[in-house]
């Protein structure tokens, strides 16, 4: 059988390398004026300097430029991914037709594309539409179930490629707004000097019905992010994903610390080389979601997120 690949966004070079080490078959890079919600920055010059190693080691490096695009944008957008071709990076990960505009703009042909438009990527139809336009991969909803993941992978077959978060925070709210920075200006100087707004600061939203969950916001180039209150992990029910021929799974990485997410991978890398070597005789074992929980924040609940419900459109 094929071997489902195993993906994490990288915010610096060093944590490419650590996470390649820690098992991840393929890393998701970028920088902020293109990318949504990147754990931090990987620049052309970076970039050259770790793909050779990334190649020696068999590895993938992807490059997102998923962000809801301004026209103010466009003119270095075609710049951005005809340098990132230039550098031989595997596949670009987008949401905007302006991307697919940017890349004929550019010269840019053959190059595997990931369609990833967040909430929208529901249903086969609208993927493959996209197909049509270039797309190797769906990138799909962290709102679907089980049944709805594995019938749209059912669908397509071997016509396009299927990515499923199975780890991690998941984005709830986004809004192109600065809202933090805006709540800060009616603040006080003093107080507005020390809001800050980055992944780092620890900032969270509490509902008056829901005292007990902490949703954390931050803000950044693309606008203002509201995160879930608890983590997908899916590593006990990994086989299923895996027998139902998903093609990917991403490990969110934003919001973690980076000896987090090797613990993370390490453990899902054994879960999928262990279904791989036997899938008959494949048995889950608890101390690879152990180590997880040993670094789990004790405020957000590991789940099974969306998998498992029942959904009432």
């Amino acid at each position: 059988m094929k071997k489902p690949e195993l993906l994490i966004d990288a915010g610096s070079v060093e944590e490419i390398r650590r996470y390649m080490e820690a098992g991840a078959d393929a890393v998701l890079v970028g920088v902020h004026a293109f990318g949504l919600r990147l754990p931090g920055e990987v620049s052309a010059q970076e970039l050259a300097g770790i793909l050779p190693w990334v190649r020696e080691r068999g590895g993938k490096v992807y490059v997102a430029v998923n962000r809801i695009m301004e026209n103010g944008l466009l003119a270095e957008l075609t710049d951005y991914v005809r340098s990132m071709h230039e550098l031989g990076v595997d596949a670009f990960v987008f949401g905007d037709p302006a991307v697919l505009i940017a890349l004929r703009s550019a010269g840019v042909n053959g190059v595997p594309l990931h369609w990833n438009a967040e909430m929208t990527s529901t249903n086969y139809e609208t993927a493959r539409y996209w197909g049509r336009k270039g797309a190797t991969r769906m990138v799909l909803a962290r709102e679907l179930n089980l049944e709805e993941t594995l019938e749209i992978k059912k669908q397509f077959g071997d016509e396009m490629e299927v990515e499923s978060q199975v780890h991690g925070i998941t984005n709830i709210y986004h809004s192109k707004r600065s809202l933090l920075t805006n709540y800060g200006e009616h603040l006080g100087r003093s107080e507005l000097r020390e809001l800050g707004t980055g992944l780092d600061e620890g900032l969270f939203l509490i509902e008056q019905e829901r005292k007990d969950e902490r949703f954390p916001i931050f803000e950044d180039a693309s606008g203002t992010h509201v995160m879930s209150s608890d983590d997908i992990c899916m590593l006990e029910g990994l086989n299923e994903l895996m027998e139902g021929g998903i093609d990917s799974f991403k490990v969110e990485s934003l919001l973690k610390s980076v000896e987090y997410n090797e613990t993370v991978l390490r453990s899902y890398r054994k879960a999928i080389d262990a279904y791989v070597l036997d899938p008959e005789g494949y048995v889950f074992q608890e101390e690879w979601v152990d180590a997880i929980r040993e670094l789990q924040d004790p405020r957000r609940e590991l789940s099974f997120g969306f998998f498992y419900k029942e959904q009432v459109y």
